[in-house]
């Protein structure tokens, strides 16, 4: 039986050719559709779980501030999530700052992803900043608050945040004004393990059922924007939220595996305080 490590950055390039060699592996066995997604999230998904709901939200709040957003992408890895923010933002940009992710496995960099930090890249102005991962112990807060008016975050409480925390803005002058949770990646994979690769309860239905009980979440999406615009954005993501369980504007194909893993949208999980559902908006 195969076993997966889960990586996290920082890392060097030799641990990364060695996790690359197992994920081969994984692949070389057929599995399940999917799956790499959650146990190889750095080859195959992002460090962060969503749903297309989550992309159209941030399009939405994108789009409050402009008709043609400024959007950048602040640790963007391959460009999972950036690439469905671009069906909606075609210049939406990345930054990812350790370029040799795409030299020592032979993929081209796309023309909309840098290859260098935030502290270095040209100074620029955007509209919004997405923080999908900033790696334990960086801290790189001020310069992202210096250069955009709204701030979309994703973080774990598993302490994937900077320095000081690292997640929170409010000392650099921004308003939080909305937040809602979901599965971590790590979510994710604790459920495809006991599910469907760990051998001693693949024959204990009531084992698994145990275990799903004790299913719990914790990424955190938190948005972040200006005072002189706070209020707009409020407004325009509160009608959105009226349309979003009515309208039907599809689903990326992974977002099954979420459903079958006990992660479905407004799901209120038993570990959780009641009116604290998946998907949730506070406002």
């Amino acid at each position: 039986m195969l076993t997966f490590q889960k990586i996290y950055m920082p890392f060097k390039i030799e641990e990364l050719q060695k996790a690359h060699i197992a994920y081969e592996q994984f692949k070389a066995h057929n599995p399940q559709s999917h799956h790499e997604r959650y146990i190889f999230p750095f080859f195959a998904g992002s460090y962060f779980t969503y749903r297309k709901v989550d992309v159209i939200r941030v399009i939405t709040i994108s789009k409050s501030i402009s008709n043609t957003p400024r959007f950048i992408d602040i640790g963007c890895g391959y460009g999972d999530f950036l690439e469905k923010i671009r069906e909606y933002i075609p210049n939406a940009i990345g930054i990812e700052k350790n370029g040799d992710i795409f030299y020592t496995f032979q993929k081209p960099i796309p023309d909309f992803i840098y290859s260098t930090p935030i502290e270095s890249f040209e100074k620029k102005m955007f509209d919004v900043a997405f923080i999908g991962w900033m790696e334990p112990g960086v801290d790189f807060r001020k310069y992202v608050a210096g250069s955009t008016r709204c701030i979309i975050t994703t973080f774990d409480t598993g302490g994937q945040c900077g320095i000081n925390g690292g997640c929170e803005y409010e000392e650099f002058g921004f308003e939080k004004i909305a937040s809602w949770r979901t599965p971590s990646w790590i979510d994710v994979n604790s459920e495809l393990m006991n599910k469907f690769y760990t051998d001693s309860l693949l024959s204990d239905e009531n084992r698994k059922q145990q275990l799903a009980k004790l299913r719990t979440a914790h990424n955190f999406w938190y948005v972040y924007t200006k005072p002189q615009i706070s209020s707009k954005i409020v407004a325009d993501l509160k009608e959105w939220l009226k349309k979003e369980e009515s309208l039907n504007f599809g689903r990326y194909d992974f977002e099954s595996l979420l459903d079958e893993c006990g992660f479905h949208y407004k799901e209120n999980l038993p570990m959780l305080a009641e009116n604290s559902r998946l998907w949730e908006v506070r406002l």
